[in-house]
């Protein structure tokens, strides 16, 4: 398994490790350098010099077959992707935004042909998510796939089922540079209640626990609803006591059918203000996959889809244009006086349209 991986990367190159965070700025003529460099030469002094004072890891003398891979350019150059490996999930949170949560994607051979499409795309960091990703037969299998290809994994989780031996066997054995896990209570009371699963706090606390031992990159995301508001100085408590950093989301979103029958569980009192929209890069150096391969400009703008399994590259090259006729302002928003400082992308703003939210969810109007 390599120890490095050095790749494009946006309008520039990089060296970045597994399971790590940082990363090192590399010029186009090392990055020329190890492209062209025979597989079984050694790794250049200069890149084992690096490596020992980024990571502490010591390459001197090693062949750079195996050690260093090599990432080659990409004509579309995509820096990051997300995939959601299905949408079923272990539990039936009362303020989820995917909706219907049935089980159900690409089989074992396409999840690969679509992993290929994506490191084709010149993504580098790459998120599996779900519904719960950790409950697909086939996440260990894709996982270990996709950091062989040379992408930088990170998991968006629930956690249920961390304490399990086959997900800490390849999380230890491929590391990810982060596991993003929603909170959703400080008692079983509430995180049960929320989750409408019965011992999911329990299950929670365990897959903790054995993270924690096993030394993985966790966060906690702190979901904020009606039902535990008032626990969450004990839910950054909780966060505390296990080492963990923590982020605070207080704003509920609706479904990506747009509906609003969720967004009944926000806590009014709680939510943060919103800074405004500035436009993102969704489309253009970003992009999300869903379940089926369908590739979007983001988890809120899915539509128009293009397909990843029968039309590769293709598709993706259709996205930028995608993406910026999506961003146009339509409906109710063509036209507004407020739109410098709107806090809402166009997409999600069409969703909370669509569920007939409050204006005061998603425009500045509503405050007005």
């Amino acid at each position: 398994m390599h120890e490095l991986i050095a790749s494009p990367f946006l309008s520039g190159h990089v060296v970045v490790r597994p399971g790590k965070h940082q990363g090192l700025k590399l010029g186009a003529g090392r990055y020329r350098e190890l492209l062209t460099a025979p597989p079984q030469s050694e790794v250049p002094g200069w890149l084992a010099d690096a490596a020992r004072t980024a990571w502490g890891v010591a390459l001197d003398g090693r062949r750079l077959d195996g050690t260093v891979l090599v990432r080659r350019p990409s004509e579309l150059g995509y820096g990051r992707a997300t995939w959601e490996i299905n949408k079923g999930c272990d539990y039936d949170c009362e303020h989820c935004y995917l909706g219907l949560k049935n089980f159900e994607g690409l089989g074992w051979d396409d999840k690969v042909r679509m992993l290929h499409v994506v490191r084709d795309s010149g993504a580098l960091w790459f998120q599996i998510t779900g519904g719960e990703p950790l409950i697909d037969r086939d996440f260990p299998a894709a996982y270990q796939y996709a950091s062989e290809l040379g992408l930088m994994l990170s998991i968006a989780s629930n956690g249920s089922q961390l304490s399990k031996p086959r997900i800490q066997e390849v999380f230890t054995r491929h590391r990810p540079y982060l596991i993003a896990v929603s909170l959703y209570g400080a008692t079983a009371d509430s995180y049960d209640g929320m989750t409408r699963n019965r011992g999911a706090f329990a299950r929670f606390i365990k897959g903790l626990e054995v993270s924690r031992d096993a030394g993985l990159p966790i966060k906690l995301n702190i979901v904020v609803s009606e039902r535990n508001a008032g626990e969450i100085p004990q839910m950054q408590a909780l966060a505390d006591r296990y080492g963990f950093p923590h982020h605070v989301f207080t704003t509920m979103s609706p479904t990506i059918e747009g509906g609003g029958e969720r967004m009944g569980t926000q806590a009014a009192d709680y939510v943060m203000p919103r800074t405004p929209f500035k436009g993102c890069s969704a489309g253009h150096t970003f992009f999300h996959a869903d379940p089926w391969g369908k590739a979007s400009i983001c988890k809120v703008g899915r539509d128009p889809q293009f397909d990843l399994i029968t039309q590769g590259l293709d598709g993706l090259r259709q996205l930028g244009d995608v993406a910026d006729s999506l961003q146009l302002r339509t409906g109710g928003c063509s036209g507004c006086a407020l739109s410098g400082t709107c806090f809402t992308c166009r997409p999600l703003a069409k969703l909370y349209q669509e569920a007939k939210a409050p204006l005061n969810t998603y425009c500045q109007h509503g405050g007005r």
